[in-house]
Protein backbone atom coordinates (compact mmCIF):
# COMPACT_ATOMS: atom_id res chain seq x y z
CA UNK A 1 0.00 0.00 0.00
CA UNK A 2 1.33 3.45 -1.16
CA UNK A 3 1.90 6.16 1.28
CA UNK A 4 0.79 9.77 1.00
CA UNK A 5 0.63 12.77 2.45
CA UNK A 6 -1.46 16.14 1.85
CA UNK A 7 -1.15 19.78 3.46
CA UNK A 8 -3.64 22.34 3.62
CA UNK A 9 -3.21 25.38 2.31
CA UNK A 10 -4.61 28.80 2.10
CA UNK A 11 -7.57 29.20 0.04
CA UNK A 12 -9.42 32.38 -0.99
CA UNK A 13 -9.80 33.36 2.78
CA UNK A 14 -6.13 33.37 4.53
CA UNK A 15 -7.54 34.51 7.79
CA UNK A 16 -9.32 31.18 8.81
CA UNK A 17 -5.79 29.68 9.79
CA UNK A 18 -4.93 32.16 12.29
CA UNK A 19 -8.04 33.90 13.65
CA UNK A 20 -10.68 31.29 15.11
CA UNK A 21 -13.07 34.60 15.16
CA UNK A 22 -13.37 34.23 11.27
CA UNK A 23 -14.71 31.56 10.96
CA UNK A 24 -18.94 31.36 10.71
CA UNK A 25 -21.26 28.86 11.63
CA UNK A 26 -21.03 27.54 8.23
CA UNK A 27 -17.26 27.08 8.61
CA UNK A 28 -17.48 25.15 11.37
CA UNK A 29 -19.98 22.52 10.60
CA UNK A 30 -17.96 21.76 7.54
CA UNK A 31 -15.12 21.62 10.20
CA UNK A 32 -17.28 19.09 12.25
CA UNK A 33 -17.80 16.86 8.85
CA UNK A 34 -13.85 17.37 8.14
CA UNK A 35 -12.95 16.07 11.55
CA UNK A 36 -15.86 12.94 10.96
CA UNK A 37 -13.84 12.35 7.77
CA UNK A 38 -10.74 11.55 9.43
CA UNK A 39 -11.68 10.04 12.49
CA UNK A 40 -13.43 7.51 10.13
CA UNK A 41 -11.04 7.16 7.93
CA UNK A 42 -8.52 6.72 10.58
CA UNK A 43 -10.68 3.96 12.32
CA UNK A 44 -10.92 2.33 9.11
CA UNK A 45 -7.06 2.22 8.73
CA UNK A 46 -6.47 5.02 6.01
CA UNK A 47 -5.40 7.56 7.70
CA UNK A 48 -2.13 7.04 9.59
CA UNK A 49 -1.48 10.22 10.85
CA UNK A 50 -3.08 13.77 10.61
CA UNK A 51 -2.84 16.96 12.44
CA UNK A 52 -1.55 20.77 12.61
CA UNK A 53 0.44 23.37 13.88
CA UNK A 54 -0.66 25.00 16.76
CA UNK A 55 0.81 28.50 16.24
CA UNK A 56 -1.68 28.79 12.95
CA UNK A 57 0.71 29.57 11.00
CA UNK A 58 2.30 26.24 10.34
CA UNK A 59 1.16 22.89 8.72
CA UNK A 60 -1.91 21.68 9.12
CA UNK A 61 -1.29 18.00 6.90
CA UNK A 62 -2.87 14.29 6.38
CA UNK A 63 -0.35 11.09 6.27
CA UNK A 64 -2.75 8.26 4.68
CA UNK A 65 -2.37 4.91 2.74
CA UNK A 66 -3.81 4.50 -0.36
CA UNK A 67 -3.19 1.78 -3.60
CA UNK A 68 -3.18 4.13 -6.27
CA UNK A 69 -2.71 8.41 -6.92
CA UNK A 70 -5.97 8.57 -8.57
CA UNK A 71 -7.22 6.53 -5.39
CA UNK A 72 -5.38 9.46 -3.32
CA UNK A 73 -6.27 12.11 -4.80
CA UNK A 74 -9.95 11.31 -4.60
CA UNK A 75 -9.61 10.95 -1.12
CA UNK A 76 -7.61 14.15 -0.53
CA UNK A 77 -10.60 15.92 -2.61
CA UNK A 78 -13.57 13.95 -0.59
CA UNK A 79 -12.07 16.16 2.83
CA UNK A 80 -14.53 18.70 3.42
CA UNK A 81 -11.89 21.22 3.97
CA UNK A 82 -11.17 21.03 0.44
CA UNK A 83 -14.71 20.03 -1.23
CA UNK A 84 -15.97 22.85 0.46
CA UNK A 85 -13.15 24.91 -0.51
CA UNK A 86 -12.65 26.33 3.00
CA UNK A 87 -8.95 25.16 2.05
CA UNK A 88 -6.96 23.86 -1.03
CA UNK A 89 -4.55 20.97 -0.37
CA UNK A 90 -1.49 19.56 -1.89
CA UNK A 91 -0.99 15.75 -2.39
CA UNK A 92 2.85 14.11 -2.78
CA UNK A 93 3.81 10.54 -2.42
CA UNK A 94 5.37 10.14 1.02
CA UNK A 95 7.29 7.25 3.00
CA UNK A 96 6.77 7.52 7.03
CA UNK A 97 10.88 6.52 7.56
CA UNK A 98 10.29 6.81 11.88
CA UNK A 99 7.19 6.50 13.75
CA UNK A 100 7.36 6.10 17.43
CA UNK A 101 5.47 3.40 19.10
CA UNK A 102 3.03 4.58 21.72
CA UNK A 103 4.18 3.44 25.16
CA UNK A 104 1.76 1.94 27.48
CA UNK A 105 1.07 4.24 30.92
CA UNK A 106 3.39 2.60 33.66
CA UNK A 107 1.42 1.78 36.95
CA UNK A 108 2.60 2.87 39.84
Amino acid sequence: MAEWIYQFTAGDRLDLAGNPEAWTAHDEQIAAEHVAYITNATEDGVVILAGRAQNGIGPAVVVFEMETAEEAQAFMAGDPFVREGLFTAELHPFRAAFMRRKQPPRLA
